[in-house]
């Protein structure tokens, strides 16, 4: 059996160790998608009304209020849902590393890789769940987009891209932690760079110190292709951007979480 054969195989093993682990305490994976839904429902309900009438024009698609709004603020809700979960994968990770299974897969006959790839694996499909489910509520209390088939498959493609950006950076963070605890702490700045980028109110609404962090950091260009994708606002070279950003953020946080795991 070859190399990549043996590999493949460890991989998949540690993919299913994840997943079990995942079904056998479900309380967590509850709380990472009941906090994105919940500030949709409180954004949409009780500020949507006035934060919808402040949208222009290209932003409203001729509706208004509470119906505008919430078109508006599903895609930073939906990188919330992906950014809240790599807190759980940080935790994971912590956990393998501080409780001395990983010094006992050391000492196995199974790949390095496999290890990581397991936890990256069984999260994104986590994620992906999460995001699924979110989206479902939000169609069920008004999301209604106008993307085509081709559409909803490429800002399928780049959440994604996103999630596994996401969660390589989750993976090198928990890497680092010295404790589960430390690891729950680390990614909790990703979950708030929606609220400082597009996703709940157009960047030039913002002070101009503000509007050029909104403008250039990662999420707002994904954020504005995921809504030009499935509502047919204006999307430039947000795609492109978009992209490079979450290729970028992907290959780094991969190498950092090689590197500091063959350190350990």
């Amino acid at each position: 059996m070859s190399t990549v054969t043996l590999a493949a195989r460890d991989s998949a093993t540690m993919v299913r160790r994840q997943l079990k682990r995942l079904l056998r305490y479900p309380s967590m994976t509850v709380q990472l998608v009941i906090t994105p839904v919940i500030i949709l429902i409180l954004f949409v309900y009780v500020f949507g009304g006035t934060l919808g009438a402040g949208l222009g024009d290209g932003l409203s698609n001729g509706l208004g209020g509470r119906d505008a709004y919430i078109n508006y603020v599903v895609p930073g809700i939906l990188l919330m849902a992906a950014a809240t979960a790599a807190t759980g994968t940080a935790v994971m990770v912590a956990t393998d590393m501080t409780e001395g299974i990983i010094a006992r897969f050391r000492t196995m006959r199974i790949s390095r890789a496999s290890v990581l790839t397991g936890h990256v694996v069984a999260s994104v499909i986590q994620q992906l769940l999460g995001i699924a489910v979110v989206i479902g509520i939000a169609l069920a209390i008004g999301f209604r987009p106008n993307a085509t088939a081709l559409e909803w498959l490429a800002a399928a493609g780049l959440l994604t891209l996103f999630v596994v950006a996401i969660t390589w950076l989750a993976v090198a963070l928990g890497l680092k932690s010295p404790t589960p605890e430390a690891a729950s702490n680390a990614p909790m700045p990703l979950v708030f760079l929606p609220f400082l980028g597009s996703g709940f109110v157009p960047t030039d609404s913002m002070p101009t110190a503000l509007r050029w962090f909104a403008e250039y950091q990662p999420f707002t260009p994904i954020m504005e292709t995921v809504r030009g994708l499935l509502l047919g606002t204006p999307i430039g070279n947000s795609a492109a951007i978009a992209t490079a950003w979450c290729v970028g953020i992907a290959a780094v946080s991969y190498l950092w979480a090689k590197n500091t795991f063959n350190k350990a």
